[in-house]
C-alpha cells in the first residue's frame, strides 16, 4: 500500500506555490477520515480523532511542494526560458525530460551541443540562464498556444522499483511526497492512539513559508516535521560525512541550519526506538533545513522534532529511497504519537 501511495503522489506535479494537484489528491484520500480545512496559503490542516483525547497538541507536518522550474519568457524560436524553484544544481538538469504547465506538454532541457562549445564552456557548468526548455515549437507564436510565463515545469521520469527484490524506489519528488504518504497512512490507519493534528504544507522549498501559517493556525506544543534527508552513502564520501545511509532506518536530527531540536524528545525517541527494535539513525552532519524551523519559531513556539527518510540524489529527477526505511519510519511515527502524549508531561 505504501509503495502505491508514494507512486501516486509522485505522479502529480506541484512546485512551490503550484501545489493544487497534490492538495486535491491528498484531500480525496483523507477527507472522509478526518476534519480538514485549507488555509489561505493552501496548506491542508487535518484533525484526526484517535483512540484517546490528546494530552497536548502534537502536529505532524510534511510539505507538498517539489523542486522544479517556472517559465519566465519565450524566445522568438519558441524555446522556453526558465528559473529554478527550490535548490536545483544546474549540472543535473541538462538533457532531462520535463512536463510543462498542466502536465500535458513534454519538453527537454537543452543547451548548445557539446561539439559547438568552447573549451571553457565544456569545463564550466552551465548557468540556468544558458539553458532552455524545448517543447518542439517552431516559433514563439506556436509555443504561446500552450505555455505562458508563470507556468511551472517539473522533472518527468518513470517511477521505478528496483534493486534486490525491488527494495528501492526511484522517482522525482520523493522530497517530500514520501513524507506526505506517511502522514496520509497515519490518517487512514485505525491505530492512531491519540487525537493528532496534521499539516500538509506549501512552499517549503522556497523558504518554509506554509509551515509558518500552519503553526499559527494550530499552535502546537510539539511539531514533528516528516521529511526526506540527503544520504551521501557513496564511495567518494567518508562515513562521518555521509549524513545518513539507506536501509539503516529513519533519521533524527540534532541540529540543522534552521533548528536546534529538542534534546529531551530526541533522547526519549531514541530510547523508545531501541526498546521497540526500530532502527534509527542520528544525522551526523549539520546541514540543510526544513519546516521545523518555521514550526518551532512561529506563534508562541513549539518543541521541534524531525524524522526523515534517507534519500540519495535529493532534488534531482531520480531521488532514491529504501522501502525498509519507509516501513521503519512508519513504525517510529506510530510510536511517537504515544510517546509524545504519554511520557512527556
Amino acid at each position: 500500500m505504501m509503495t502505491e501511495l508514494i507512486k501516486e503522489l509522485c505522479g502529480v506535479s506541484g512546485i512551490s506555490g503550484r501545489e493544487d494537484s497534490v492538495r486535491e489528491l491528498i484531500l480525496n484520500k483523507i477527507s472522509d477520515r478526518c476534519e480538514t480545512k485549507v488555509d489561505a496559503m493552501g496548506n491542508i490542516i487535518a484533525y484526526k480523532k484517535g483512540k484517546k483525547p490528546a494530552n497536548k497538541t502534537v502536529l505532524f507536518a510534511a510539505h507538498m511542494d517539489e523542486v522544479g522550474f517556472m517559465i519566465t519568457s519565450i524566445t522568438d524560436e519558441g524555446l522556453l526560458k526558465f528559473t529554478t524553484v527550490g535548490g536545483i544544481d544546474s549540472r543535473y538538469v541538462l538533457g532531462k525530460s520535463v512536463l510543462v504547465g498542466d502536465g500535458k506538454i513534454h519538453g527537454v532541457i537543452g543547451r548548445k551541443a557539446v561539439h559547438m562549445q568552447s573549451q571553457e564552456e565544456k569545463t564550466t557548468p552551465a548557468d540556468i540562464d544558458d539553458l532552455y526548455i524545448d517543447i518542439g515549437a517552431d516559433k514563439k507564436e506556436d509555443a504561446e498556444k500552450y505555455v505562458s510565463a508563470g507556468d511551472s515545469a517539473v522533472f518527468f521520469n518513470e517511477f521505478c522499483e528496483f534493486g534486490e527484490n525491488g527494495s528501492k524506489i526511484k522517482a522525482k519528488a520523493l522530497d517530500d511526497r514520501a513524507g506526505c504518504a506517511l502522514l496520509v497512512d497515519m490518517i487512514l490507519s485505525d491505530e492512531l492512539e491519540y487525537d493528532t493534528v496534521f499539516a500538509f504544507t506549501v512552499q517549503e522549498e522556497n523558504g518554509c513559508r506554509g509551515a509558518k501559517t500552519a503553526a499559527f493556525a494550530v499552535r502546537p506544543d510539539i511539531a514533528v516535521a516528516v521529511e526526506t534527508t540527503t544520504a551521501k552513502d557513496i564511495p567518494s564520501v567518508e562515513i562521518e560525512k555521509q549524513v545518513c545511509q539507506l536501509a539503516k532506518g529513519p533519521v533524527m536530527s540534532i541540529m540543522d541550519f534552521t533548528t536546534v531540536y529538542d534534546k529531551e524528545i530526541l533522547k526519549d525517541a531514541l530510547d523508545m526506538a531501541k526498546e521497540k527494535n526500530i532502527p534509527v539513525q542520528v544525522k551526523n552532519v549539520v546541514s540543510g533545513g526544513n519546516d521545523s524551523g518555521s514550526l518551532q519559531r512561529s506563534a508562541s513556539g513549539a518543541k521541534a522534532v524531525a524524522v526523515s527518510v534517507p534519500c540519495r540524489y535529493l532534488h534531482t529527477p531520480n531521488c532514491m529511497i529504501d522501502k525498509g526505511d519507509i516501513e521503519n519510519t512508519r513504525k517510529l511515527l506510530k510510536e511517537l504519537v504515544k510517546l509524545l502524549n504519554e511520557e512527556r508531561g
